[in-house]
């Protein structure tokens, strides 16, 4: 078995060299992103080490609620999230109200499922596995829910006469945006799909990249990756598929009116 290597403060300071590297290509070729390209390094940063001296206390404690608890706040960051990547959002609660509970249905069902029948760790929710589950459910179906509610919203601004002129003409409003509920639920789940095809390929997945990296035997790390990806794949087709439903409902009244006063345009 392959010991595990301690990274040490140093060997971090020298990897973050190359954020300042981008920030300063940045600022040189007048990109416009090196602020925030070390603000979110920074974030990262203390995000992480956060996170592993909570997950430390959790793993200990072994508590439900614990688990419980980190989750909620996990969906809630990940609702916002979803709200703050789209060009057009809902206005009022609805904005944060649909990625949210999107992720709610999919992911948690989803974790659920693999923990209940797939894996069985005793307890069922054992913070060791169920919280890096339930992350990488959330991380990437925020993603797909994410882009195909900025998709619907966008192209049903852009395209409003055209979704006008078939209500005129009789149409149910889930039936003036047919094309575009079908191209916006494609584009959320091609992220997955792209990850899917490459993966073992064009690229090593990262819970693959991080066991092999532990010591864990490839051939094992290959087969936990898989598990994961078709439960982000699941969970991510869930979502995106909960998020377009419910975001099309809402762009149309109870008489099947276009209702684009129901989306505000974010700063």
């Amino acid at each position: 078995m392959i010991s595990l290597i301690i990274l040490t403060p140093f060997d971090l300071a020298i990897t973050s060299a190359l954020i300042l590297l981008m920030a300063f290509l940045s600022w040189r070729l007048h990109l416009g992103v090196g602020r925030q390209f070390l603000i979110a390094a920074l974030r990262s940063a203390v995000q992480l080490i956060l996170l592993g001296y909570v997950l430390k206390i959790i793993f200990a404690e072994q508590a439900f609620w614990m688990v419980l608890l980190l989750g909620s706040i996990m969906l809630g960051v990940a609702g916002y999230e979803v709200l703050s990547r789209q060009r057009r959002r809902f206005s009022g609660w609805w904005g944060y109200g649909i990625g949210a509970t999107a992720m709610s249905i999919s992911s948690f069902s989803v974790t659920l499922i693999a923990l209940l029948i797939v894996i069985q760790p005793t307890p069922w929710y054992q913070p060791q596995y169920a919280i890096p589950l339930l992350g990488m459910l959330l991380g990437n179906t925020m993603t797909g829910i994410a882009v195909g509610l900025d998709n619907l919203t966008r192209s049903a601004w852009e395209k409003r006469e055209l979704i006008e002129a078939q209500l005129i003409l009789g149409r149910r409003g889930i039936e003036a945006i047919r094309t575009i509920r079908r191209d916006a639920l494609r584009s959320g789940m091609i992220p997955i799909i792209n990850t899917m095809a490459a993966a073992g390929l064009v690229s090593l997945p990262g819970m693959m990249t991080g066991q092999i990296l532990a010591g864990v035997e490839p051939l094992e790390a290959a087969k936990y990756q898989l598990l994961i990806m078709y439960l982000i794949a699941g969970g991510t087709g869930l979502g995106s598929l909960a998020a377009i439903w419910l975001g099309s409902e809402r762009l149309f009244d109870d008489r099947h009116r276009l209702r684009l006063d129901r989306l505000t345009t974010s700063k």
